[in-house]
């Protein structure tokens, strides 16, 4: 397995997956350079909706090809906003930064009474080999922290500004990229992936 697509149109997912997955001398190729539409995520949990994403990527492009499927759960909302975080709040015209900024607002507002702000980003990954494997790679990872209460940091997407790593005093916002990289829920997942295709790699040279 030399080349494979990655199913998003996040540029901040597509930079973290190329920064950990690189020393394996493997091709990441964006999806949108082989014109591949964004997949329907109408799925209740995030492996549904990864291995959704990643069979379309892969029919497409006939490619192996791999999809993330993540996301922030709140303990106060019940979990939420879960596997609807990238379009939490109504989606308008903008632009992913924009969303990113609704979804954020939309947040701290629901949480604005709330005493317990403890919450985990999720990150499910999906490899599969072709469009019908039937032994997708699955690898997942949780990062434990709290909502802030106003944003914090210029760095990082998504909920990044306002989660909270406690150990280090800062969010996701104020984390150097290697530093995030090595440390959140998708690294978490990427690395474990990773040292899966590691032992994957003598068996395919044989």
């Amino acid at each position: 397995m030399n080349k494979i697509v990655i199913a998003s149109n996040n540029v901040g997912k597509l930079n973290e997956i190329a920064a950990i997955l690189g020393p394996l001398d493997i091709e990441i190729v964006a999806q949108s350079t082989l014109g591949v539409p964004e997949a329907e995520e109408p799925h209740a949990t995030f492996v549904e909706n990864a291995l959704a994403k990643a069979r379309q990527a892969s029919r497409y492009s006939e490619l192996p090809a791999l999809a993330d499927d993540s996301g922030i759960c709140v303990d106060a909302l019940a979990g939420a906003p879960g596997v609807h975080s990238a379009r939490f709040a109504d989606a308008v015209a903008g632009g992913r930064d924009a969303q990113d900024e609704r979804n954020n607002r939309k947040l701290l507002e629901l949480l604005a009474a709330e005493q317990n702000r403890k919450a985990h980003y999720y990150c499910v990954i999906v490899l599969v080999r072709s469009a019908f494997d039937p032994q997708p790679i699955i690898c997942d990872a949780e990062w434990h922290g709290e909502i802030v209460r106003e944003p914090r940091g210029s760095g990082g997407f998504g909920y990044d500004p306002l989660f909270l790593v406690p150990e280090l005093g800062k969010t996701g916002a104020e984390l150097a990229p290697a530093h995030k990289n090595r440390i959140s829920h998708r690294a978490q997942a990427l690395a474990a992936l990773a040292a899966r295709l590691r032992l994957a790699q003598p068996q395919s040279r044989r």
